[in-house]
């Protein structure tokens, strides 16, 4: 008796708080989408078993492999969604979140973020990005919260995105706060908080622009124009790619390989080659991203050796020196000056590939 008062109390709950949303139906709540409803993930009301990969994965995962494991599931736990795609397909990818790895155990229901404790376990499970409680069609975010201490609701994407790769105490080594970078305050960041500082980006191709004119123009982008599935047809987000750090195309960051359309087809997707290696905004991009005449022992550099993707706290132009592959000076300076916005003209005081800049001047 209490328990099903509990349970009908419970989905009273549930109903008044998805009404808020008026004509924007929650979407795993949406009668014509799932209309075998809170059934459909907690089966026969049995809450103990909604929620986690594997329940998801019954509707998300691998059409053919769901028919044969769940066929003698009941059928209004496994229901046959035909316009379900199968994201499961996207976390078998080299490049993936480890939704499958490190997740059984570690995801804690009521965790905060970003994480205070250096030695906790990182994780990423479908309930770090998806409450499917309160989800929309038009507000993917519905229900997530913003980093601890400020507890409004997430309305930008990039919000979701700091709560594991910004301030988290338990970042990688070789990982960046990104909220850091793409901070507005910067010298140079993509635009993804704002729009960009650097005035003259000579080499952006349309519909992008430095600064929003006119409709049509994109002056703005998301974390998810450069991460996701390198699929177009791969459910949206990003749960896993072909391409290193789940990217939608190639972005090679090795040393010592020349430039090709496909190493940088990340980068091109907005930036012209042909103003990259016609020297327009630099005279000598062509020269360190595709190297010297054959026979020479440097056969170029990426991109990353000189620009984060990200943002930088120091310089305009992305300019942030992957200190693997650049080093000081002799003098041990190791710094970008710019000497002329009009003409592109600036200094730089470093050592790469054995050349001694003290400067090297363009």
């Amino acid at each position: 008796m209490y328990k099903i008062l509990f349970i009908s109390v419970s989905l009273l709950a549930m109903s008044l708080s998805i009404s808020a949303f008026g004509a924007d139906k929650v979407t795993h709540l949406d009668g014509t989408k799932v209309p075998r409803g809170c059934a459909t993930c907690h089966n026969r009301f049995n809450f103990k078993t909604g929620g986690g990969v594997a329940i998801c994965i019954v509707c998300h995962g691998d059409p053919s492999r769901i028919s044969q494991e769940y066929k003698f599931m009941p059928k209004k736990f496994a229901p046959k969604m035909s316009d379900q795609k199968n994201v499961e397909a996207e976390f078998k990818k080299p490049y993936r979140h480890p939704a499958f790895e490190f997740s059984a155990g570690v995801h804690r229901a009521q965790e905060n973020f970003p994480e205070t404790d250096s030695r906790a376990q990182r994780h990423a499970t479908c309930g770090d990005c998806h409450n499917v409680h309160y989800s929309t069609p038009t507000n993917k975010f519905a229900g997530l919260k913003n980093k601890r201490g400020l507890v409004t609701s997430i309305s930008n994407e990039y919000e979701l995105c700091y709560r594991c790769h910004g301030d988290s105490a338990n970042l990688p080594s070789r990982s960046t706060n990104k909220r850091v970078l793409f901070a507005s305050t910067n010298p140079s960041f993509h635009p993804i908080e704002a729009e960009g500082r650097n005035s003259a980006v000579v080499s952006l191709l349309k519909p992008y622009k430095e600064k929003k004119i006119i409709p049509g123009d994109v002056s703005r982008i998301s974390c998810s124009d450069c991460h996701g599935s390198d699929n177009s047809s791969s459910p949206s987000g990003p749960h896993g790619s072909n391409y290193e750090f789940i990217l939608v195309e190639n972005y090679s960051i090795r040393d010592n390989q020349s430039e090709s359309p496909q190493n940088y087809a990340l980068c091109y997707r907005c930036h012209s080659r042909t103003s990259i290696m016609s020297d327009e905004s630099f005279k000598y991009h062509s020269l360190h991203i595709n190297g010297r005449a054959a026979g020479s022992s440097f056969s170029g550099t990426s991109c990353h050796t000189c620009h984060d993707s990200h943002g930088s706290t120091e310089y305009k132009y992305l300019i942030r020196f992957n200190q693997e592959i650049v080093s000081a000076n002799a003098n041990g300076t190791l710094k970008f000056v710019e000497k002329g916005v009009a003409s592109f003209r600036g200094e730089c005081y470093l050592s790469c590939h054995g050349v001694d800049h003290d400067p090297k001047k363009y």
